[in-house]
């Protein structure tokens, strides 16, 4: 069994796990602007706690996206300073899948749909599986507005994420709703362990966020005419 650190910011929420031969421990705290400054010491304290040394890591896993543009830069930075200081492969792990475990914990089921909150209007969802002991991505990470998604998705057996709540009146009423999140932070380590068992390590060069959209917020002109009745 591996020692790996595994790191997320794509949310609000920073994630944090530790994957021993023994037994996982997960760090959940304030993400979004504190990420930047916080990942890292979190991470720190997260091993010295456990009396865990970086030398004994085989490896880094980190939350690749899609998700908040600056929590993404974070984690991939954090992830790739640590391969590369240490000498060791990443492990890529798909955001919104994390919120597809985190559901399935839950009882929310095998085939499932996640909605993320992407702000300025728009969503981040996919569709995924668990079959054969795996996660199947079915529908790839992809952007959508609320409206499409609810006619694109049809009739969902399940759906997790934070659009259930902000987007709740486009979206409409979801038989199998998980609009909250128990533990991203266990949902990340069983993601890493996962992935290692896998054998998907990768040089840390490629440590790098999967973004789904390139625009960060709406101009000015934009927001005007959203405003406008």
């Amino acid at each position: 069994m591996p020692f790996l650190l595994a790191l997320d910011s794509s949310t609000d929420t920073m994630a944090l796990a530790l994957v021993t031969p023994g037994q996982d421990r997960v760090v959940e705290a304030a993400g979004g602007a504190q990420a930047s400054a916080q990942l890292l010491p979190q991470a720190r304290a997260l091993l010295a706690a456990e009396g865990v040394a970086m030398a004994q890591l085989q490896a880094i896993a980190f939350g690749q996206g899609p998700g908040a543009f600056t929590g993404l830069r974070t984690a991939c930075a954090v992830a790739q300073g640590l391969a590369f200081g240490l000498n060791l492969p990443v492990l890529a792990i798909d955001s919104l899948m994390l919120v597809a475990e985190d559901a399935r914990a839950q009882g929310a089921g095998d085939d499932i749909w996640v909605a993320m909150d992407a702000r300025i209007g728009e969503i981040y969802a996919a569709r995924y599986c668990w079959a054969h002991d795996a996660w199947q991505v079915l529908e790839a990470p992809a952007l959508y507005a609320p409206e499409a998604l609810a006619v694109h998705w049809g009739r969902p057996a399940a759906v997790a994420g934070t659009a259930l709540t902000v987007y709740a009146a486009a979206l409409g009423a979801l038989d199998n709703a998980w609009p909250q999140a128990r533990s991203r932070a266990a949902a990340l380590a069983v993601l890493a362990r996962a992935a290692w068992q896998r054998g998907e390590g990768r040089d840390a060069a490629e440590a790098l966020p999967v973004y789904v959209r390139d625009k960060v917020a709406l101009t000015t002109a934009e927001r005007e005419q959203k405003a406008t009745p």
